[in-house]
């Protein structure tokens, strides 16, 4: 991913450039299966390439069988895996769907069919939509209106939801402080659906966007700086992302550092797990708890998936596992 370096190596940009830049990325793949854009009631967009009506049922359970057998082979380190489902945006909002548009049956259950099937195979969960229903009242939502992305909002509150299960379930000794919450701030920003899938003339028909965020508190937009190795290490894609503070307030509930490894998702969850249990890092320092955050329609995809993924992350499930297992073996 030589763009997104790229932006890391360019510290004048601000938080929200990095962001939106990074968020083309994070559609690119998807755009290419399916360029298109679904505007509903009150300029609402939704992603095109997110189906409406079918569920691989077959792959689901695939893929959650492959997230079951490598809980195990973490459980066997001593390390917990905890998933954080983020529900797709459609059967979140289906009022707010084109008039006359339906979710099947199959998408309308498919969260907490998700939900029952983890709880199955003894991965640790949260019921997430939950916790993001609760964000919405009066002008706060839980997505922005026409982006992709869950708000600054959604992600506290589902970082709140998951340290309150890390202390229910884990003990995690001691390690260091947390991270200094910055005050919130606003950006007035269009969101990376009507500024990647229209054209100029209904983006701006569409309008802007308000982001509420963080300030950073310790100047970056990474983590609090601490010497202690983190016992939480998060892996995901750009909903977890510095920018909209899901780690940073993961790390000021529990009182200690948080490890974060993301990818714009066209990388793909499978390919970003592997590089952080590939990396020396783990190896060196095995956290107790990895908190793997997955959207819902993701797990649908396999490890190999062509019309989701990036080239360079694409493997075989069976290649994906064993690759896990070589990782923790060292």
């Amino acid at each position: 991913m030589k763009d997104r370096d790229s932006l890391k190596s360019k510290p004048n940009r601000s938080r929200w450039t990095r962001f939106a830049a990074l968020a083309v990325l994070a559609l690119g793949s998807q755009a290419r299966a399916a360029p298109s854009v679904i505007e509903g009631q009150d300029g609402w967009l939704f992603p095109g390439w997110e189906s409406t009506g079918k569920v691989n049922r077959a792959q689901l359970e695939a893929d959650i069988k492959l997230i079951q057998q490598t809980k195990d082979d973490l459980a066997a380190k001593h390390v917990a895996l905890v998933l954080m489902v983020v529900p797709a945006k459609a059967p979140f909002y289906p009022q707010r769907l084109p008039a006359g548009t339906t979710l099947s049956p199959q998408v309308q259950s498919r969260y907490g069919d998700i939900l029952g099937m983890l709880s199955a195979a003894g991965i640790a969960t949260f019921d997430d939509r939950q916790v993001l229903q609760s964000v919405e009242h009066g002008q706060q939502t839980a997505f922005y209106r026409a982006d992709y992305h869950w708000t600054a909002w959604a992600a506290e509150a589902s970082a709140d939801a998951t340290a309150a299960l890390i202390r229910s379930q884990f003990d995690l000794p001691a390690s260091g402080t947390g991270t200094v919450l910055g005050e919130w701030t606003n950006d007035r920003r269009y969101g990376d659906l009507a500024m990647n899938f229209m054209s100029p003339e209904d983006r701006k028909r569409i309008g802007r966007d308000t982001y509420t965020v963080r300030k950073q508190a310790d100047g970056g937009d990474g983590l609090l700086a601490d010497s202690a190795p983190p016992q939480v290490q998060v892996v995901g894609n750009s909903f977890v992302q510095p920018y909209l503070g899901y780690s940073q307030k993961l790390s000021n509930a529990l009182g200690q550092p948080v490890g974060l490894m993301w990818n714009p998702g066209n990388v793909g969850p499978w390919k970003t797990f592997l590089d952080t249990v590939e990396s020396p890092a783990f190896a060196q320092h095995r956290p107790r708890v990895v908190v793997w955050q997955l959207n819902e329609a993701q797990l649908e995809n396999s490890p190999n998936s062509a019309d989701s993924w990036d080239p360079a992350g694409l493997v075989s499930a069976g290649t994906w596992l064993g690759r896990v297992t070589t990782a923790l073996a060292r």
